[in-house]
């Protein structure tokens, strides 16, 4: 399967340590199977940290989903587990990842999710009702590669200026 990296520099070779912390499922890779999505991505990030958009294409191994990694694969649509999964990566207090998933595929949480993130801690709605207010919200899908060994069943395999 083909999946996606959009960012404003090539990547050599993946470090996840560079990743940052505090995204939808913790610190590592992230890659999409919607290549519009990436464009996006690269040429957010262009914008925002300078370089230029690049899309990066990788073939993604899915024997990895049943390889003996530890995989957590999430509803495309949203659902109470994935929203508090988000919420808890998210979270900066929490400052160890909180969990030891390999591989995580699931929605990406965009604006929508982070409003009703904010109304759930606000007390507005519970964890269920702020993911019903989802459900009807499409969500691009992303890959969470979290471990070296998660690693080894991507090879990058072509990179384009955008």
């Amino acid at each position: 399967m083909k999946l996606y990296h959009g960012t404003n520099q090539d990547i050599v070779s993946i470090n996840i340590s560079h990743g940052l912390q505090f995204k939808d499922f913790g610190k590592g890779f992230y890659l999409t199977k919607d290549k519009a999505t990436a464009e996006r991505m690269a040429k957010k990030k262009s914008r925002l940290f300078g370089g230029n958009p690049t899309l990066i294409t990788y073939e993604f191994n899915e024997l990895a989903l049943q390889s003996g990694l530890k995989v957590k694969i999430f509803p495309e649509k949203a659902c109470v587990e994935w929203l508090l999964f988000i919420d808890a990566n998210r979270n900066r207090k929490n400052i160890k990842q909180i969990h030891d998933y390999d591989i995580v595929v699931g929605p990406i949480a965009d604006d929508g999710v982070v409003l009703q993130l904010t109304n759930y801690h606000e007390g507005i709605y519970s964890p269920n009702q702020a993911a019903q207010l989802l459900q009807d919200k499409y969500l691009d899908q992303q890959y969470y590669f979290g471990t070296e060994r998660a690693l080894q069943y991507i090879t990058k395999v072509n990179t384009e200026l955008i």
